[in-house]
């Protein structure tokens, strides 16, 4: 947790630098690609195997000794290399853009430090949400009467008084009748199935799974427009940090618990509708799948690929559509309508943003997992001694169980964090885009944006007639 902060307050001063060392090393790695892959070649080419040596097989090491698999290789990357440096070259304003833009975003963090502790809130709604969803499942599943039938333990034993096997009986009447019989126990087998309530459990548990995708995929949308909220008063105040209000992300939450309930259950329901879907498909694969022929593979692979592709488009269109709830308060569908055409009026600057913060927030998880990982490892391993007896490595004969639940432990918290700084930069992102398209500089419609912004898009806010800006 201390190391994942620090990573998110470093990025305020060390961003750019991160982001173009990143690059570089991106482009590096490519650039010894190239290299090794036409050495591989040239070793090759004097006395290697050709493809037409080599059959068809499915040990793909022997691919690796052909000479033709390192010069498609060579091509590809580069293809690669040059792709990068052409982005690079004609990119450079979107990529700086970006780059302020998560700068900008951990000033935000840095004043709203609460909005990094907020997916607590939403972690515990989630497990009551899973408890409540277990709890439930349990009482459907016991909810008929107990059933219990004479057990024989060993089939060579006599039969005591008479009594067969695999009949009804009541634990209480038979246990206490049949002490001495030692081979027969009256046992609980199932639960009654007979009535109307018990023919519609199965109905009733599928009510269940999907009131309970229905909840987690709620609080999922509270937590984001929350988040979006507090972020965007941060966004939209004039004067940072006077203008930005006091508890924003407990006002924030307020304003979506008691304005925007119903578009969260809304947007919740249409991706619960879909995930459904991707349930049925599923069950339905595991059920035919003795049965099918090649269309059948086919068709289901197509259909589950396209609802999987499906599902991950609202989840994003979702995701837009709460911050814009959150800085305008309109509906879901005119939310979600707004939130797609502003994005695709600028689907270049999207696209780039995306690969840039996904590239940073990736080199960070890697950064903050590793390197817990690596210190864990010293530690369980007795490499690191610790005079005081309270920290002293025990010994252990499996150390990689302890140090496994170490670094999923530091990567959930550290998802937590960035998860955090990643709704901040697409807040930020949607204002700056609405800022561009609304307002113009004028006294009457200045630029909300920092002047970093301003500056790399050459825009400036008119001087009033005592010289400073509105």
């Amino acid at each position: 947790m201390i190391v994942s902060l620090l990573f998110l307050l470093l990025l305020r001063f060390t961003a750019a630098v991160m982001i173009w060392v990143l690059i570089l090393a991106l482009i590096t790695v490519v650039a010894y690609g190239i290299w090794h892959c036409y050495w591989e070649y040239s070793s090759l080419n004097e006395n290697g195997a050709t493809i037409n040596d080599v059959s068809f097989t499915t040990d793909l090491s022997v691919y690796f000794r052909v000479k033709e698999t390192w010069l498609a290789f060579f091509i590809i990357l580069i293809i690669v290399e040059v792709i990068i440096l052409l982005v690079l070259l004609f990119l450079r304003k979107r990529i700086l853009i970006a780059i302020a833009l998560i700068k900008e975003a951990s000033k935000a963090v840095g004043h709203m430090m609460s909005s990094l502790f907020f997916p607590i809130f939403t972690f515990t709604l989630l497990l009551i949400c899973i408890l409540y969803w277990g709890v439930t499942a349990l009482y459907l599943a016991t909810s008929g009467a107990p059933l219990y039938r004479v057990v024989t333990l060993n089939s060579s034993a006599p039969n005591c008084n008479n009594i067969s096997g695999e009949v009804p009986c009541d634990p209480m009447k038979f246990n206490s009748s049949n002490e001495g019989c030692q081979y027969l126990k009256c046992i609980f087998y199932k639960y009654n199935e007979e009535g109307l309530f018990q023919r519609n459990v199965f109905n009733l548990q599928i009510y269940n799974i999907i009131g309970f995708l229905w909840c987690m995929n709620f609080v999922i949308a509270l937590g984001q427009c929350t988040l979006a909220g507090a972020f965007a008063s941060y966004y939209w105040a004039f004067n940072k940090p006077g203008d930005i209000p006091f508890f924003a992300v407990s006002a924030s939450f307020m304003r979506a618990i008691r304005y925007h309930t119903g578009s969260l259950a809304f947007g919740a329901l249409i991706l619960t509708i879909v995930q459904v879907i991707r349930i049925i498909l599923e069950y339905l694969d595991h059920k035919l799948k003795d049965s099918q022929n090649a269309v059948t593979k086919f068709l289901f692979c197509c259909l589950k690929c396209c609802f999987w592709c499906l599902e991950k488009f609202i989840k994003w269109l979702n995701r837009n559509a709460y911050i814009m709830i959150a800085i305008y308060g309109k509906n879901f569908c005119v939310s979600a309508k707004n939130a797609f055409s502003l994005l695709m009026r600028n689907i270049v600057r999207v696209v780039v943003l995306d690969k840039v913060v996904d590239l940073l927030l990736l080199f960070g998880k890697l950064l903050v997992v590793g390197g817990v990982g690596v210190l864990s490892f010293f530690f369980f391993t007795g490499r690191i001694q610790i005079d005081d007896p309270f920290f002293r490595a025990p010994t252990l004969h499996y150390y990689w169980i302890p140090i496994l639940t170490v670094l999923l432990g530091s990567y959930m918290i550290a998802q937590g964090f960035f998860s955090v700084y990643s709704m901040c930069v697409d807040t930020l992102f949607l204002c700056f885009l609405e800022d561009l398209e609304r307002n113009d500089g004028s006294i009457q419609k200045p630029y909300y944006m920092s002047k970093s912004l301003m500056k790399i898009l050459n825009k400036k806010n008119e001087m009033t007639k005592q010289g400073k800006k509105k």
